[in-house]
């Protein structure tokens, strides 16, 4: 018999699929109209750098399409807005990077569009196309390959991450840390919706330490060579909603479980866990866990709603137990209901 699951009043607003309220609502910056710097090889502005270190609050830049080489910017300003232009602008590290961290550092209240960050090193090792570090942000069709992190947050409370539709792939293969294609901190919020992983090694595809995670209608497939751990990580519990997804790991995986929610969770953390229409695939064996929920190292009741979901391939459920939801199914990994590659 099924326990009956009764959120707080926080968590009964989180698993209204849709609706704009709470922590769930995409970032809206209430900012004044500012000026248009546009960037390019013709314009008195030719690099970001130059543009960020003119711009002030509530300004837009906006970059002509092409390539950018071996430019990096510390974006300190309250409000600002960075976009592409048409195809959208391509930055390359070239080895260059601001303060030791990444491509782009960020602390302030910024949206950023239609980018896409190569190539970040850093003699630490974590270098990152975006290193967020204060206030909240907004990244949309951004674009993230061969950096040894895609983006990666710092740890406040009162920081928020919103991603629509961006991608993330080609994880570097050099020893050092471990290249998690997008890294989010001890935040409070992050949403993340519409967008692709693929080409981990070693890190994983998506990690996460916020408190209140929204990971909605997304593809992190791994396949078909793909080797990175974890597809899907919340390694502190958090309260998380995971609906619409494809999660899928290659037979060439470094761990074996999809999704792995409280790992590393310690001095009372805790978390709830929505599970809701995703499909999970494993290609990887028999001995895959399709979502690990340890709760050991939980403090107190870890709710799990699970609800209409697939899981394609020979594994296992490590659920608390009894786990309130209905309608999931199994299929054979070559069965006809398979999802296509």
């Amino acid at each position: 018999m099924n326990r009956v699951w009764r959120p707080t009043q926080v968590q009964r607003r989180s698993v209204c699929l849709g609706a704009a309220i709470g922590w769930l609502a995409p970032a809206v910056f209430a900012q004044s109209a500012g000026r248009t710097l546009t960037v390019g090889p013709e314009k008195r502005l030719r690099t970001l750098r130059d543009a960020v270190n003119a711009a002030s609050s509530g300004d837009v830049i906006e970059l002509e399409p092409g390539e950018y080489h071996g430019d990096a910017a510390v974006v300190a300003l309250p409000h600002l807005t960075i976009r592409g232009l048409g195809s959208g602008a391509v930055l390359h590290a070239d080895g260059r990077h601001a303060e030791g961290k990444a491509m782009l550092v960020v602390r302030g209240d910024v949206v950023l569009e239609n980018l896409e960050f190569r190539g970040a090193r850093v003699p630490a090792g974590n270098g990152a196309g975006i290193r967020f570090e204060r206030g909240r942000l907004v990244v949309r069709r951004c674009r993230f390959f061969d950096n040894e992190m895609g983006i990666l947050t710092a740890n406040e409370a009162d920081m928020m991450l919103d991603i629509v539709d961006c991608e993330f792939g080609a994880a570097p293969r050099h020893e050092g840390l471990l290249h998690h294609l997008l890294y989010v901190g001890a935040i409070g919020a992050f949403s993340i919706q519409g967008s692709r992983f693929s080409g981990g090694w070693r890190g994983h595809l998506l990690k996460s330490r916020a408190l209140h995670n929204r990971v909605l209608n997304n593809r992190l497939d791994d396949r078909p060579a793909g080797e990175a751990s974890y597809e899907l990580e919340f390694p502190n519990g958090s309260h998380n909603i995971v609906v619409g997804n494809v999660i899928a790991q290659s037979a060439l995986t470094q761990n074996p479980d999809l999704l792995s929610m409280g790992a590393e969770a310690r001095d009372g953390m805790t978390g709830s866990l929505v599970l809701q229409n995703n499909t999970f695939i494993n290609a990887a064996g028999p001995n895959a866990r399709f979502v690990q929920v340890w709760t050991e190292r939980l403090a107190g009741e870890v709710p799990v709603r699970m609800v209409n979901n697939r899981f394609v391939g020979p594994g296992q459920l490590h659920l608390p137990p009894p786990w309130d939801g209905g309608g999931n199914r199994r299929l054979a990994l070559d069965g006809p209901h398979s999802p296509p590659d």
